[in-house]
């Protein structure tokens, strides 16, 4: 096999493992090394399908190179670059090793020319990207890593589950467009949503993300759901389910991070709602919204990565990401409040900054279709984006009064601010110039976001937003920040089940016997086992374990299928 010829991604996988053997200075190297190597390689690759191999009938596309492929796996090198860069100063082996795998196994998952490749690749990012919440070493980020690796290997036993029934059906595992009207179709539908953060389905993000390390969000935030976002255009294009599910990912969180004290989880709402952009140009199906969904995805990757690099920084230096005890830190810390300001402007679709050239493809796709009830509901998300994350972000910590003495403040790591540097240069090219995306866009969709129309729309909605934030902030109408936890439909099973879950596990261990080769007992006593091997008494146990009930459930399921339908 040439140069050409290796997958994407394996530069990064193989050498994220190697650095598990090296000592810091080579690890640092590496880190920087292996996206660019990945980047030179992905620039050396022709289009068409490459390494194919036939196993047990069916045959497998290592790589798919095309227009649709190549946009993300710009981002996604980009992306890890970035990330190694701001990732520098940290002196962690299980962080640095988890990085570079993940985004490696994220960069394979894009260019899966079959289903089953893509599985492998579905299943190795969960793994990875697990231990970059684990790696923060607090109570809080392992029972948010178990939550989040339980709902990621969920994901994959959905999308195990249909590719089985999809293949028992049409003797392919080919990763092509597909419908919904088939049982298997709708299985990876479902499984691809739990990781696209589709409404009902999406609590792991605001839970996990902001547990993650100060450079795990980072990398988090990059891959993940975007990842998802593209395996829903490349097997869902045009499915008109998806317009609808992602108008609703882009409003409902906002009322949660208007409320919301701990501003990473504010990020990761915000986050949610470029999500239901996104989704809404696949559901579309146009040219123009499918190169609308994969700028945004694009230009949303450098904007948040930003806003999260800003965040990290500032918990770099004060130990907290929450409103309630940040505030005053424009002199201390002028560089990443200068480079927050480039982020914000950039979320919010100012002109001249990436989510301006991006957001106005996907509006002006709904508008064209004649979904101007989608358009709408888009139009109020951007108003709750501007409010949420461009304004209240910089100010609650930038510019409002200081509302805890964190002693002596410096400046952000140089490696820290050179990649928010990196990334805002990036933001602001491409907002200038929207042509040097728009030409490695899938259809290279002829747009002209600057139009007087669109301009003068988009300032409107900014200048508005901005007095209506004054104007509750001096009116003292704004909600208060506290330091109270807000749950949503996470409450069913943090606090809602667990009584239930205990009742459950109490009549499994108890009748275990006479249920023994029975599904439940099988739970019921890795339920108990786990519990007891692993040591777990109060809230982390009623976290985890039923967790790990769920987990075999499922597995089981897709063992049934595994060996009912083949």
């Amino acid at each position: 096999m040439t140069w050409t010829e290796l997958p994407p991604g394996w530069i990064l996988i193989a050498g994220g493992l190697l650095a598990a053997a090296l000592p810091l200075r080579l690890r640092q190297l590496l880190m920087l090394g292996l996206p660019v190597a990945g980047f030179y390689q992905l620039l050396s690759i022709p289009a068409g399908n490459h390494a194919v191999v036939e196993f047990f009938g069916l045959n497998l596309i290592g790589s798919r190179v095309d227009g649709l492929s190549l946009i993300w796996g710009y981002i996604f090198y980009i992306a890890a670059f970035i990330g190694a860069v701001f990732h520098l100063h940290v002196r962690d082996r299980t962080q640095d090793v988890a990085a570079m795998t993940y985004a490696g196994a994220a960069i394979g998952a894009v260019f899966a020319g079959d289903l089953l490749t893509l599985f492998v690749y579905w299943e190795l990012t969960a793994v990875t990207s697990a231990f970059l919440i684990f790696a923060n070493r607090t109570n809080e980020s392992y029972r948010a890593g178990i939550r989040y690796l339980l709902v990621q290997i969920l994901s994959g036993v959905l999308l195990l589950g249909g590719i089985v029934m999809h293949w028992r059906a049409t003797g392919s595992i080919a990763f092509d467009a597909m419908t919904l009207q088939s049982p298997g179709a709708l299985m990876m539908f479902l499984g691809l949503g739990v990781k696209c953060a589709f409404p009902l389905l999406h609590n792991w993000l605001p839970d996990a993300y902001p547990r993650a390390t100060a450079t795990g969000a980072v990398f988090l935030s990059a891959f993940t759901t975007k990842m998802a976002v593209y395996t829903l255009a490349r097997g869902f294009p045009g499915t008109e389910e998806l317009i609808w599910i992602g108008a609703i990912m882009a409003v409902f969180p906002l009322f949660f991070a208007t409320i919301e004290n701990d501003l990473r989880r504010v990020m990761a709402y915000s986050l949610q709602v470029q999500l239901g952009f996104m989704v809404v140009g696949v559901g579309i199906g146009t040219e123009l919204a499918l190169d609308g969904a994969a700028a945004h995805a694009f230009t949303g990757v450098l904007y948040k990565g930003l806003l999260f690099m800003v965040l990290g920084a500032v918990i770099y230096r004060t130990g907290s990401a929450k409103a309630t005890d940040l505030g005053g830190l424009a002199r201390a810390m002028p560089w990443t409040m200068g480079l927050c300001l480039i982020g914000a402007a950039s979320i919010s679709a100012f002109p001249l900054f990436a989510g301006y050239i991006s957001k106005s493809l996907i509006l002006t796709s709904a508008g064209a279709g004649g979904h101007w009830l989608v358009w709408a509901m888009l139009l109020l998300a951007s108003v709750g984006v501007v409010y949420n994350t461009g304004i209240r972000i910089p100010y609650a910590v930038f510019f409002a009064p200081a509302r805890q003495d964190h002693g002596p403040v410096s400046e952000a790591p140089a490696n820290m601010v050179l990649a928010m540097v990196l990334a805002a240069a990036l933001c602001v090219v491409i907002g200038v110039a929207p042509g040097l995306l728009y030409q490695h866009l899938p259809f290279a969709s002829a747009y002209e976001p600057y139009t007087a129309g669109h301009i003068v729309t988009q300032l409107q909605l900014l200048a508005f937003t901005g007095l209506a934030f004054a104007w509750m902030k001096r009116s003292g109408r704004h909600p208060a920040d506290r330091r109270d936890m807000v749950l949503e439909f996470d409450w069913i099973y943090r606090k809602g089940l667990q009584d239930v879950w205990r009742k459950v596990i109490e009549w499994a261990s108890e009748t275990s016997g006479a249920l023994k080769g029975g599904m439940l007992g099988w739970v019921g006593a890795v339920v108990i086992t786990t519990r007891r091997v692993v040591g777990m008494n109060g809230p982390l146990a009623r976290t985890v374990a039923p967790g790990t009930g769920v987990l075999w459930l499922m597995a089981m399921l897709g063992i049934y299928l595994l060996v009912f339908y083949a």
